[in-house]
C-alpha cells in the first residue's frame, strides 16, 4: 500500500445553506480537493483490510509500535472496529450460517476531505472501488456512517452487498466522526488517521479552539458534539456530498463518461446513517440518487418528538422502571443489581416533583404518556446499562447549542486524564465518535449524592421544557433537523426498523415518516421485524442470544430488492410484519429463519 496524495477539480459539489428548508436555492462551485490514493491487494483488501472473517472473530489487530501506528495499521484497526461495533459474529449473528464467509475484494480507495456552505469544519468522504467494478453496469453504493462512527462506520452494511458485486461504495461520517482533538497532546488527525499537530503541511478533519488558561489539560473535543456547525442539520446533504466525489472520482479514474445519468447510485444508511439516507432522498433535486434503503433510521418526520426529547424523558424515568426487580430480571441485559440504581432514581423522582410515588409502575406511566411501546420499553436495561441516554443527551445539547469542549451545557466534559499514548493515538481507529470509551471519560458536574447522574438529565431535559434562551436556541437546532417526509423524486424507498427497538422506537421514527412520505406520494415499502431490536452486536451477550435476530441481513436483502425493482423484475412490494426465529442459543441462524 503506497499512499500518494493527488490535486483532483471536484465539480458539481452542492453548496446549500444549512437548516431544514426543502426548497434552498443550490449553486454549483468548483472546489480543488487533496485525495489520498492508496492501493489494497496482495493480504490487505477493500472489505476486511486482509483480516478476512477468521481475522474478524479475533481479537483487534494491533499495531508494531502502539505509540505510533502506520496509517496502514490503523486503517485495518479502523475497519476491524466498524465491523466488530455492528455485526455479532457469533451463531446468533449469522456466523456459521447465514454468514460463512467475507471474500477478498482488492481495489483502491480514495480520501478526501470536503465541505458544505456555512460549516466551519471539513466532511470525511472516503470511495472504495474495486478491481472488477464494471464500467459498462456501473454502480455505486452511498454509506453514511451510523451514529457518530467514522469514515469506515457502514462497512458491515454496505460493503458485503455491493464490493463482492462489482460496485463502488463511497463512505461519509455525515461531519461526525472520530477526528478528536486531543488538548494533552495539542494535536488533531490528519487525512491518513495520524495524530498531527496544526501548523503543518496536513489538514486536520477537527482543530479545536485554543484551551482558556485554568482549564482541564486533558480535555478532548469530540467533532460532533464541539464542532458548532450542528452537523446533524446536514446530514442528507454530506450524503449528496459523497454521492458526488464518488461519482466525479470513478469518471476521473476509469477515464469514462460516468455520471448520475449512467450510474446506478443506491444510498444505504443504518441508524443516524438511516436518517442521513432519508434526508438526502428529501433534499436530491439533482436526481443522484436511483434508489435507498434505511435501517433503524434516526429520522423526526413532521410532528414527531425528536431523538432529543425522548431520549431524555427516558434519561430521567427509564432507570426507575429497573427497581421492579422482577421486570428487570427478564429484560435483555437486566441484572437484580440495576434494582437498587433503580430505586434510587425513583427516590429521586420523587423529590425533585417529577414523579408522584416511588414506584416503577409511575415511571412507566409516564413514559407511556410521551408514546413508549411496551416493546420499546423492554430496552430498559440495555440503555442504563450502557449509559446510552446520557451519552446522547450531553453530546447531542452541546451540538445543538454550537458549545464547545470548555463549555458544554449542563455541566458535562470529555476528559482523559489516564489515557495511555498507545490510546490516544488509537482514538480515530477504535473509539465510537461520541460517549466514553477507549479511555476518555464523560464527567459531570452538577451531580452529587448516590444518584450522581441525575442533576445532570434533569438539566438536559429542562433545555427541551423549559422556557429561556437556551431551550429556544435548542429547540431552533433540532427543528432544523427535522425531515420534510417530501421525497424529491419517485425514486424507490425501503425502510427496515425493528419492532423491539428501544434507542430510536419505531413508533418515533420510522413509522411516522412512511406514512407520511407515502401521503405525499413517495414510493416507500416499509418492513416491520419482530424480534429484531437495535444492536446486531449484542445478539451473542448472555440473555440476549436466542431472542432477537440482527437487523443486517435484512438491509441487504432490502438493497437486493431495489436493485432489482430498478431492473423492472420485481414491484417495491407491499409493507410487511416480518416474523422471525430467532436461533436457539447456540446454534447459528439461517436464512430461513429470518422469515424473508
Amino acid at each position: 500500500m503506497q499512499p500518494k496524495l493527488s490535486a483532483a477539480i471536484l465539480a458539481g459539489l452542492l453548496l446549500t445553506a444549512c437548516g431544514s428548508d426543502q426548497d434552498a436555492v443550490s449553486e454549483r462551485q468548483v472546489v480543488e480537493l487533496d485525495i489520498r490514493t492508496t492501493e489494497h491487494r496482495d493480504g490487505d483488501d477493500l472489505l476486511t483490510a486482509g483480516l478476512d472473517l477468521e481475522g474478524m472473530t479475533a481479537a483487534p489487530p494491533q499495531p508494531t509500535d502502539p505509540s505510533a501506528p502506520t496509517p496502514e495499521e490503523l486503517r485495518r484497526m479502523a475497519i476491524h472496529k466498524s465491523w466488530t461495533g455492528i455485526q455479532s459474529f457469533t451463531p446468533a449473528g449469522g456466523l456459521g450460517g447465514l454468514l460463512d464467509e467475507l471474500p477478498s475484494v482488492p481495489g483502491r480507495e480514495f480520501q478526501a476531505f470536503v465541505t458544505v456552505a456555512d460549516a466551519v469544519h471539513p466532511v470525511r468522504v472516503l470511495l472504495q472501488l474495486p478491481d472488477d467494478f464494471d464500467s459498462d453496469s456501473p454502480c455505486l453504493v452511498v454509506a453514511p456512517a451510523s451514529g457518530s462512527r467514522g469514515i469506515y462506520g457502514a462497512i458491515a452494511l454496505a460493503g458485503p452487498w455491493a464490493l463482492p458485486a462489482g460496485c463502488a461504495v463511497v463512505y461519509t461520517d455525515k461531519g461526525a466522526g472520530t477526528d478528536f482533538y486531543d488538548y494533552s497532546t495539542e494535536t488533531g488527525v490528519a487525512l491518513d488517521g495520524t495524530r498531527t499537530a496544526p501548523g503543518g503541511t496536513a489538514d486536520l478533519g477537527f482543530r479545536a479552539d485554543e484551551r482558556p488558561e485554568d482549564t482541564d489539560e486533558a480535555a478532548v473535543a469530540i467533532k460532533h458534539a464541539h464542532s458548532g456547525d450542528n452537523p446533524e442539520a446536514d446530514w442528507g446533504r454530506h450524503v449528496l456530498r459523497a454521492a458526488e466525489f464518488g461519482l466525479r472520482t470513478l469518471a476521473d479514474e476509469l477515464d469514462g463518461d460516468l455520471s448520475a445519468d449512467n450510474t446506478r447510485v443506491i444510498a444505504a444508511g443504518l441508524s443516524n446513517g438511516g436518517g442521513a439516507v432519508l434526508r438526502a432522498a428529501e433534499l436530491d433535486k439533482d436526481g443522484l440518487l436511483d434508489a435507498v434503503v434505511a435501517v433503524s433510521p434516526n429520522v423526526t418526520a413532521p410532528g414527531a418528538p425528536p431523538l432529543y426529547d425522548y431520549a431524555t424523558a427516558a434519561a430521567l424515568y427509564q432507570p426507575c422502571l429497573l427497581a421492579d426487580i422482577e421486570a428487570v430480571g427478564e429484560m435483555p441485559l437486566g441484572n437484580p443489581v440495576l434494582a437498587a440504581s433503580g430505586e434510587l432514581r425513583c427516590a429521586s423522582l420523587v423529590r425533585a416533583g417529577l414523579l408522584d410515588e416511588a414506584e416503577a409502575a409511575a415511571a412507566r406511566a409516564k413514559l407511556e404518556e410521551l408514546g413508549f411501546e411496551d416493546a420499546a420499553l423492554s430496552q430498559s436495561a440495555v440503555n442504563v446499562a450502557l449509559d446510552l441516554w446520557r451519552s446522547v443527551g450531553a453530546s447531542y445539547a452541546s451540538a445543538y447549542l454550537g458549545r464547545g469542549p470548555f463549555e458544554m451545557p449542563c455541566g458535562y466534559a470529555y476528559s482523559a486524564p489516564d489515557a495511555t499514548p498507545a490510546q490516544r493515538q488509537a482514538w480515530w481507529a477504535m473509539h465510537s465518535g461520541v460517549g466514553p470509551g477507549e479511555g476518555i471519560e464523560l464527567t459531570g458536574s452538577l451531580g452529587d449524592g448516590q444518584d450522581a447522574h441525575f442533576a445532570g438529565l434533569r438539566c438536559l431535559r429542562q433545555l427541551w421544557s423549559g422556557r429561556g434562551s437556551e431551550a429556544r436556541q435548542l429547540h431552533e437546532a433540532v427543528e432544523a433537523t427535522r425531515a420534510s417526509a417530501r421525497l424529491a423524486g419517485t425514486l424507490p424507498v425501503m425502510v427496515i426498523h425493528g419492532a423491539d427497538d428501544g434507542l430510536i422506537p419505531a413508533a418515533f421514527s420510522s413509522r411516522p415518516w412512511v406514512e407520511q412520505a407515502r401521503d405525499n406520494g413517495g414510493n416507500v415499502a416499509y418492513w416491520e421485524v419482530e424480534d429484531a431490536q437495535h444492536f446486531d452486536v449484542l445478539l451473542g451477550a448472555p440473555g440476549v442470544a436466542g431472542r432477537y435476530v440482527p437487523l443486517l441481513p435484512y438491509g441487504w436483502r432490502a438493497m437486493d430488492r431495489v436493485n432489482d425493482a430498478l431492473d423492472g423484475s420485481v414491484q417495491l412490494g407491499d409493507d410487511r410484519v416480518i416474523d422471525s426465529d430467532p436461533a436457539p442459543v447456540g446454534e447459528p441462524l439461517r436464512w430461513e429463519d429470518l422469515g424473508l
